[in-house]
């Protein structure tokens, strides 16, 4: 199953829950462009958490892929993920080795933990890059072909600034850090907002400013967070691509999605994504942390495009994606503390090989668990008046929120300190992963 052994390997990993059989046939058309335009072996890993009808449908399609020279597609099923985690905790020999493998594959939805699995793999097959997509996304198409993020990812990830300078549309980084590696490429999507909760500004924009402004900081200002609220979710708009357009800088984290993302191997294999389950937005600590420890990356404008699917127009999809939106409101006390915590670090968030340092990382994680959780308190007393006054189904799931109020206030907590000791046990669980699947 592997290929020349000169090549760089890559992993372009695309996490599922759902029937998505028309991603899984386009991200084959990305993995085929990035092995035909670059020296790279691509290793297509395709996560899938979905339920066996699903998954039978989606090894149909994976076999009907087409033979493409340079790619290796790997379809893992919850049993072999597992499979694989059991066998790389044992290696590493964890004291809780099975809080580790609940933390990895947890029974409920995690973004983080999804994307943990895959960078182990990404490591397993000695990847030197993982670039994720998402099952509800799909790429634009411009002059009749479609437009492959992969392709700014691989022109300058891993490549020292000085050197990627070359290959963008501008450049707004510090010449002081320009021997550093660019160590993120990214762009965002276009479409649908990226959190459901259109809904709620169809009905009452007072609400939905209200409702969204909860996920700044409790100390801004009123006006900070009506600016907060004006760029939330929207990605990059709507307006279609038209030409590239990449800029070597500090990436805000504002301006990318992690349906489009890639990370160069020494983000990923020094500090994972926190685990916390049914949580929205768990998954973009990375992207913080490459910024905050100012390791340069490119954004650039090949914007993936976001829609919904079905399951989310069903009573229970409503109901399980508010939680998720709330818990994310909730999780926004303690990120908001660490992301302060981590801006003011700066250069310090490295080691002395200008890599990640997990040190610091845990550490500001430890100590926004002390905090005093009446921000928390107050933030669900204002999405359940809110969501009252909206009345119906939002009615119901905020006296649902309300019985549930303790619950979700210690979960909240907890998820920081899952997410701590996952970081501890992270670099062992990395290499013992290293070249297990080559």
């Amino acid at each position: 199953m592997s290929g020349g052994t000169d090549m760089h390997r890559i992993c372009l990993s695309l996490p599922t829950d759902r029937e998505c059989s028309a991603t899984i046939t386009a991200i084959g058309g990305e993995a085929a462009y990035a092995a035909r335009h670059f020296d790279v072996e691509v290793h297509l890993l395709i996560l899938d958490s979905s339920d066996e009808r699903t998954r039978e449908a989606h090894a149909r399609t994976v076999a009907a892929l087409p033979e493409a020279a340079g790619v290796v597609v790997h379809h893992l099923d919850e049993s072999a993920q597992r499979d694989f985690l059991r066998g790389a905790i044992d290696r590493a020999a964890l004291p809780e080795p099975e809080r580790i493998l609940d933390l990895m594959l947890p029974d409920a939805l995690s973004y983080g933990a999804c994307t943990n699995r895959a960078f182990l793999v990404a490591a397993a097959l000695g990847c030197r890059s993982l670039h994720r997509r998402d099952s509800d996304c799909s790429y634009q198409v411009f002059d009749g072909e479609p437009v492959h993020p992969v392709h700014h990812e691989l022109t300058s990830l891993g490549k020292p600034a000085s050197q990627a300078a070359e290959g963008v549309s501008e450049v707004t980084l510090d010449p002081a850090i320009a021997g550093r590696p660019v160590s993120m490429v990214g762009a965002s999507f276009i479409g649908e907002l990226s959190v459901d909760i259109g809904g709620i500004r169809e009905l009452d924009k007072e609400v939905y400013d209200e409702v969204v402004g909860l996920w700044a900081p409790g100390h801004w200002s009123a006006e900070q967070k009506r600016e907060l609220v004006e760029e939330s979710f929207k990605g990059a708009g709507t307006l279609p691509f038209t030409g590239d357009h990449s800029t070597l800088t500090l990436v805000d984290p504002m301006r990318v999605d992690m349906s489009n993302i890639a990370f160069d191997r020494d983000v990923y294999e020094r500090l994972p994504l926190p685990p916390a389950t049914a949580t929205i937005g768990s998954d973009y600590f990375l992207i913080h942390a490459v910024h905050d420890a100012a390791l340069p990356g490119v954004l650039h404008n090949r914007h993936i495009e976001n829609y919904y699917t079905g399951e989310r127009r069903t009573h229970a999809g409503f109901l399980a994606y508010q939680t998720r939106f709330v818990k994310f409101l909730l999780s926004m006390l303690y990120l908001h503390y660490v992301y302060e915590r981590m801006a003011d670090a700066g250069a310090t968030l490295l080691d002395d090989d200008g890599r990640l340092d997990p040190a610091p990382f845990a550490a500001f994680l430890t100590e926004s668990v002390r905090l005093d959780r009446t921000e928390n308190e107050r933030r669900l007393d204002t999405v359940a008046a809110a969501y009252g006054r909206l009345g119906g189904k939002y009615a119901e799931f905020a006296r649902g929120m309300t019985a549930d109020r303790d619950r979700l206030l210690d979960e909240a907590a907890l998820d920081v300190e899952d997410f701590v000791v996952l970081i501890g046990a992270w670099e062992a669980l990395v290499h013992a992963s290293r070249g297990a699947l080559r």
